[in-house]
Parts: structure tokens; sequence; C-alpha cells
């Protein structure tokens, strides 16, 4: 509401403006605006006067009220160029801004990953998984969680008590055909051309090895996707079909008279017949059907299982007299989603989010057509775990850091070993470099802490840094600044002298018209508002 208000204020104080100063646009401008404008073109895509007044009158305009109000929005826009054009980024603000942004530096880095340890990692003590469990509390503590009880069935578990319906294996067999049963089908490629003596010429430079079949179609202008027929049989070739289907490999046929013109055929590969009687598929066939069944009963089972619920039964009574199967699980977001498991399901996640301690169980229906309802048992607040009970990943976290730290340490101790005028790498050890690197970018298998050290470091400073489970020793070789010669950067920094410069006409544009509202004692008598929209909308 305050951001209308205010808005409706600024016009009004510049049609005050606008009056004071006896501003106005030409008959000439308020008619090239609505000339323009999409919603008053007809079919041909120019002004239609008829289409002009439909819309005003459909939007409660007469032609003279909606002129002056376009009258009005040109004179306002007049005075906003007025007060806001022509306005520049000074350069301080984009020069600072692209120094940081486009800044390049060039540094070197050696890695000391698990590989080069020094000495094998010995098995943590007590008192160090318990230092480790202390000192990462926050990591271990788990969320508040829900002690859940569900009750589901799907049709997969159904199916295993059901017989498929009478007849349904065969016609699911016979609504697949074109699966089991197929005639032998070859990868096709066809290259038409305008004449006979064209085609022959083409067939006998292949012939020769003068050219190959790809080409040949890049000389008609043409690509292999265009001239692809893919996977055909016999019957789809027509007078193609006996020199086609008389290969036995992959090769080139014709010319061939077609009904497109005289035409080459390359035979990529052949698909050999298939004929896979019912016999083979049966089982297979019978399980689809069977939980096809299944779904269908479980439809009508959805106020059966609502009805027990409601009557008194328990999620464990329709686990004993159903063929619902119940579990228990402790749900918090971020809990596995294996598939197979009910936490797999998006529905079963959405509902015990939403479900609360006191909510009654509701059979509700997940993707796959599978039922289920569930129970919140207890709310359990977050807690920390005692240690013995992830001992095993105290132990692995203990392991990480300390395998850290000696990496580090040994990386400390090669820069120690460093003399002042040596670069790193001078004594023969691996080091990977980069130039001309800006501080967004990305490099494969070097983690973003080491990028963004490198931007902190002054020129020559060396210095260790932790990350991905590796140490690394990095020295910054250079610092240059933006390439105004790459075409990024001047994109990047037009972009910039933009955006300040529109920024900056908004705010000197909302100061104008501050500043005339200030002029002319505008403001709004809130309570009196509050009043009137109270008798309105109560």
């Amino acid at each position: 509401m305050a951001e209308v208000q205010g808005s409706l204020a600024g016009q009004a104080a510049l049609d005050g403006e606008a009056a004071d100063l006896g501003l106005s646009v030409s008959d000439d401008v308020v008619g090239e605006r609505i000339l323009q404008t999409q919603a008053f073109l007809g079919p041909n895509g120019a002004f239609d006067r008829q289409t002009y007044e439909f819309v005003l009158r459909q939007n409660g305009w007469t032609v003279p009220e909606y002129e002056e109000e376009v009258r009005a929005d040109q004179t306002r826009a007049l005075l906003q160029s007025a007060a806001a054009g022509g306005i520049a980024a000074p350069d301080a603000f984009t020069d600072t801004v692209m120094g940081y942004v486009g800044e390049r530096r060039s540094f070197a880095w050696r890695r000391f990953g698990p590989e080069d340890l020094d000495a094998a990692l010995p098995e943590p003590t007590d008192a160090d998984l318990q230092a480790q469990y202390e000192a990462a509390e926050d990591a271990y503590r788990l969320p508040e969680t829900k002690r859940i009880t569900y009750a589901w069935l799907t049709p997969a578990a159904l199916a295993d008590t059901l017989e498929p319906e009478e007849g349904a294996v065969e016609a699911l067999y016979e609504e697949r055909i074109d699966e089991y049963v197929q005639p032998e089908r070859r990868l096709v490629e066809r290259l038409v051309f305008e004449s006979a003596a064209s085609a022959e010429r083409a067939s006998a430079a292949l012939e020769a090895g003068e050219i190959d079949f790809g080409a040949l179609v890049r000389e008609r202008g043409l690509t292999l996707e265009d001239v692809d027929l893919g996977d055909v049989a016999r019957d789809d070739l027509g007078a193609a079909a006996e020199p086609v289907f008389a290969l036995d490999g992959p090769g080139v046929v014709g010319p061939v008279e077609t009904s497109l013109g005289p035409a080459l055929f390359r035979v990529n590969a052949i698909l050999d017949a298939r004929d896979i009687p019912l016999a083979e598929v049966r089982d297979e066939l019978a399980r689809e059907a069977s939980i096809e069944r299944a779904r269908r009963m479980m439809s009508d089972m959805v106020d059966e299982f609502d009805d027990r619920l409601a009557a008194g039964a328990t999620l464990e009574d329709l686990g004993d007299e159903t063929a619902m199967d119940v579990g228990t699980l402790d749900w918090f977001p971020g809990v596995g989603t294996e598939a197979g498991e009910i936490v797999g399901y998006e529905r079963f996640r959405e509902a015990a989010d939403a479900a609360q301690e006191d909510d009654f169980p509701q059979i509700d229906i997940l993707g796959d057509g599978s039922l289920f309802a569930l129970r919140v048992d207890e709310v359990v607040p977050p807690r920390l775990p005692p240690l013995a009970d992830i001992r095993a990943t105290v132990a692995d976290d203990w392991r990480a850091a300390e395998r850290t730290r000696r990496l580090a340490a040994q990386a400390e101790a090669a820069l120690a070993d460093l003399t002042g005028g040596d670069e790193l790498g001078a004594s023969g050890a691996a080091v990977e470099t980069t130039e001309g690197l800006t501080r967004d970018a990305t490099l494969d298998g070097v983690p973003p802490a080491l990028i963004a050290r490198a931007f902190e470091m002054e020129q020559g400073e060396r210095t260790v840094v932790e990350g991905d489970g590796a140490a690394y020793l990095l020295e910054l070789r250079e610092i240059a600044p933006p390439d105004e010669e790459n075409e990024r950067v001047a994109l990047l920094r037009q972009a910039l002298e933009s955006q300040a410069a529109q920024g900056m006409a908004n705010d000197a544009l909302q100061l104008y018209i501050r500043g005339l509202m200030a002029r002319e004692g505008v403001s709004f008598d809130q309570p009196a508002l509050n009043s009137v929209h109270s008798q309105v909308f109560n």
C-alpha cells in the first residue's frame, strides 16, 4: 500500500510541476504513442480505429480521457528525462569495481595429498575421539526427529498373492507384438540424385574409391541426418527392397529408381528378424498383468482401509488384518531416500513433513499406485547422540582431520625449506601453475579456497592452504590489472557502467520527486485512509 501511495503522490507532484512550468507534449507525440501500442493493432498489423475504441470501452475509458492520460504520461516522461537523463557512472566507481572483478593473478602451487603422507596414520585413541566429538558437536547433532509408524501396500507386494486374470497374458502379448515379432530390418541411408547419369557417376566414383558416401552427401549440400531412413523393413523400401536386402553386410547399392528419382542406398547395419514366442516371455508378462490387476484392486481398497481407521483400527491392525505392511522410521528432512523404500517417494516425504502428533491417520496414494498411511508417535527435539552411538563416524572424521593436519605440516616444512630467491618448484618438486586467473574462475581438482586465498596475498608471498583432504603450498607470482583488450572484460565494464548509471538516475529522479512533494507539502492522512479502508473492506 505504501508503494502505491508513493507512486501516486509522485505522479501528482510531476503533474503539478509540469503545470507550473507550462510543459506539455504535442498531439503528434500523443498520436505516435497510440499508433505504436500493440493492443490497438488490427489483423493486418496496423493501427485499427475500431479496435482502439473497443479496447478503451472494455477498460472503462473514453477516447478523450485516454488521450489526456497518454499526454500526461509523456509529459511526466519529459520531466523525468530532464531530471535523470545524461547521468554517467563516475570513472572512479567503475574502475574500482572492475579492478576487483577483473584483476588477474598468476600463481603456482604444490599439492600434498594422502599419497604423500610420510607415515601411516595411527588408530585414534579414546582421547582423540573425545576431542573430535567435542570439537564438532554441531556436526553430529541430530535434527528434530519424528518417530513415525506407517502402513503401506505396493502393487508389486499385492501381485505376489495374485494370479493374472484369464486371457490377460495373451492380450498383453498381442498388444506388444511389435516388440516380440519383427521382420529383418536394416539401418539405411538414401541419397537421391537429379538424374540417372549423375547417380551412375557417383556410383562409379564410389566403386573406384575416389570418394566415400559421406562426401557425396556433403557435395549435395546435405547432412547424414537428411538422408537417414532409420531402421526399415523390406516392405518400407518398394523397388529398392531387393538390392538393399540382398546385401549380406554393410555396403552401398544402386542406383535404384525410386519415386523421388534415382538413388544410392547405404546399409549401415543389419538387424536380425525377431520372433520371440509367448512361452519365452509368459512369466514376465504374467508378472506385469498381476501388478496391473493389483493396481485396479487397490484403487477400490482406499475407502475400505479408511473406514477401518475411522472405526478405530490402528495401523498395526491394518498390518494384521490386511495385506498392508507396517514399519517404523525416524524421520527428518534429508533422511536417506533409497529407491524401493517408502522414504524414496516424494509424496510420503511431503506427508511426513506435514504430519503432527495429533493427526489422524488417513490412506494416501503414492505415485506408483501404492497406498500408505502414517502416524507420528513422538517428536524428538534436536539432540547430540552419545559418542558410543557414532564412534565409527567420529573415528573417520578424526582420521580425515589428522591426515589433513599432517599434510599441512609437511607443506609448512617444505615452505620453510624454500630459500628467499627460489621459486616454488626450483628443487624439482612437481608444481602446477596458472596465469591470469580472475577471482571468479575455477580450476579442476583445486579447492575454491586456494583461489580465494591467492586473491588475499601480496605478490611474492607464500602460504599453506588446506582443502578437499589435501594441503597446498601456494606462491603468488604476479598481480595484473584487468585485461581491457579482452572482449568479456569490455562487455563487463559496459554492463557495469550502464547498471551504475541507471541506478544513479533512479536515485536522482526519486530525490527530485521528493523535493517536489516537500515543496508542495504533499502528505497522507493515514488514520483517515485506515478509516476508509475499514469501511470499504469490512
